[in-house]
C-alpha cells in the first residue's frame, strides 16, 4: 500500500517536472519568436530608412550613392519591391539598360498592382523605343484607384501617345491631367500640341494662352517657342507671331526651331 501510494506521488512529480518542462519550452519559443519578429521589424525600418536615402540620392543626381544605399536596402530587405523599383530607376539612369529591366520586372512581380512601379516601368519603356508597350502600364496605374500621384501616369501617357502621334488619345490623357493640376505648363503644352496636329488652331491658341498663364514664355522651350509661332501664323495674328519670335530669337537664337522661323518652314 505505502509503495503504490510513493509509486502515484513521484508519478504526479514527473507530470509537474514535465509540464513545468514544456511551458518553459513554449516560453522560450515565444521568445525566440518575439526576437526574430523584432530583428525582422529592425530590419525593415533600416531598409526602410536606406531607401529614403537613395530616393534622395536619386532626386538630387547622385546615382552612385544611390546605388549603394540601395544596395544596403536590399541585403537587409531582399524581397522589397519598392527598392528593387528605386534600383531599377537608379540602372536606367546610368544608362544601364537591361540590369533596369530585370529589376523592373522582378520588382511588378513581387508587386504586379503597385501604380508607381507600373508608372516607373511604363516611362522607361517608352524613353527606351517601346511607346506603344508604355500605354498599358499607364492605364494600369490609373486604374488603381488608390494612386495618388494619377497625374504622373496620364502626364507621361499624353507624351507617349504623342511621340506615337496619336494626337487624340494624348489629348484625351493630357485632359484628364488638367483637371488634377490646370497649371501645369507641360500639360497645357501638350494640349497645344495635340490641336496643332489637328489642325484645330483656335483650340491651340487657347491652350497657349493658358500656358501663358502659368508659366513665362521666356521659360519655355524653342520647341515650345516655335511651336505657338506656328499656331499664331495659321491664325494670321502677325503681333502673337512677332511677340514669340523676339522670345525664340532671345533666348535661343543657335537652336534649329530659329533657324526653321527665318527659313519660313511654317508647314515642316
Amino acid at each position: 500500500m505505502g509503495e503504490s501510494m510513493a509509486y502515484h506521488r513521484s508519478l504526479a512529480v514527473a507530470f509537474v517536472s514535465l509540464a513545468v518542462l514544456l511551458v518553459g519550452c513554449a516560453s522560450a519559443a515565444h521568445d525566440d519568436k518575439a526576437m526574430a519578429a523584432t530583428a525582422a521589424s529592425s530590419a525593415q525600418q533600416r531598409a526602410s530608412l536606406r531607401l529614403q536615402l537613395a530616393s534622395a540620392y536619386y532626386g538630387q543626381g547622385q546615382l552612385d550613392v544611390a546605388l549603394e544605399e540601395v544596395t544596403q536596402a536590399l541585403s537587409l530587405a531582399p524581397n522589397d519591391a519598392q527598392a528593387y523599383g528605386m534600383r531599377a530607376l537608379i540602372q536606367a539612369g546610368r544608362q544601364q539598360i537591361l540590369p533596369a529591366e530585370k529589376d523592373f520586372l522582378y520588382a511588378l512581380r513581387l508587386a504586379p498592382h503597385n501604380p508607381e512601379l507600373s508608372n516607373n516601368y511604363g516611362l522607361f519603356l517608352c524613353q527606351t523605343g517601346r511607346a506603344a508597350q508604355s500605354l498599358a502600364y499607364f492605364d494600369a496605374a490609373l486604374q488603381d484607384a488608390s494612386y495618388v500621384s494619377p497625374g504622373k501616369a496620364l502626364h507621361n501617357a499624353g507624351v507617349c501617345s504623342a511621340s506615337l502621334k496619336q494626337y487624340q488619345r494624348a489629348g484625351a490623357y493630357w485632359l484628364r491631367a488638367l483637371q488634377i493640376a490646370p497649371d501645369v505648363a507641360e500639360t497645357n503644352a501638350g494640349l497645344v500640341r495635340v490641336y496643332y496636329e489637328q489642325q484645330d488652331y483656335r483650340q491651340a491658341a487657347y491652350y497657349l494662352a493658358r500656358l501663358g498663364t502659368v508659366a513665362t514664355m521666356e521659360s519655355q522651350t524653342a520647341d515650345v517657342l516655335w511651336l505657338g509661332i506656328k499656331v499664331q501664323h495659321q491664325l494670321g495674328d502677325v503681333s502673337a507671331e512677332a511677340g514669340l519670335a523676339a522670345q525664340l530669337r532671345h533666348h535661343h537664337s543657335a537652336s534649329p526651331e530659329y533657324a526653321a522661323y527665318q527659313n519660313g518652314a511654317f508647314d515642316e
